[in-house]
């Protein structure tokens, strides 16, 4: 073989294993991505459970008492707010997911409070079973989505780690994957919870 031969093989040679590598590089995050995809679809299927979950507590409460119209419209107001938020998991960014939490919160709070009201003021609707097989279910939901939303981190931080990683970043950059945004604790979890027993 002439030399001039040898030189262009090997020039091919390495283009190809730099192509291949690309390659590789590019179906682990394209993996990666996935499993956020999937993992998110996870937290909104937990999230769906619960807007399920939410007209019947509320008939629940309306046929053993007689409701308190500023409560239900609080709850109503937030389920309303947590279906016009919604997100693409293909554009999972900070702010996105911010938002989405956020209504998700604002429900999380309403429902806590009208658990709350309705049991300091209707003791008697927590004897029925259909009340606290509800709230069981409410209960469990929001520790599903507690569990969820932590595979969705992890998922995030696999795909965000691999994507800043050189000389992965190179290559990440060059196709378009971007940074995907995490689930965070709402700024009132940082308070002090106030503990009082009114006796």
């Amino acid at each position: 073989m002439k030399k001039g031969t040898i030189t262009i093989l090997s020039i091919v040679g390495v283009v190809a294993l730099i192509f291949l590598w690309g390659v590789s590089v590019n179906n682990r995050l394209v993996t990666n991505e996935e499993n956020v995809a999937k993992a998110w679809s996870q937290v909104e299927n937990v999230y769906k459970r619960r807007m399920d979950l939410i007209p019947q507590l509320v008939n629940t409460v309306k046929g053993a008492a007689n409701y308190e119209k500023g409560v239900l419209t609080e709850v109503t107001n937030a389920r309303a707010g947590v279906q016009q938020t919604q997100v693409d998991p293909s554009q999972l960014t900070e702010e996105q997911v911010r938002a989405y939490q956020k209504a998700q919160d604002n429900l999380s709070k309403a429902l806590a409070n009208t658990i709350k009201v309705t049991v300091e003021r209707y003791p008697e609707l927590t004897a029925t079973q259909g009340f606290r097989d509800l709230q069981t279910q409410l209960e469990g939901t929001e520790n599903r989505i507690t569990v969820e939303r932590g595979k969705f981190n992890e998922a995030v931080q696999a795909y965000n780690t691999k994507l800043r990683r050189f000389p992965a970043s190179l290559i990440a950059g060059m196709l378009g994957f971007e940074k995907k945004g995490y689930f965070t604790a709402p700024e009132e979890a940082a308070e002090p919870v106030n503990v009082e027993f009114d006796f």
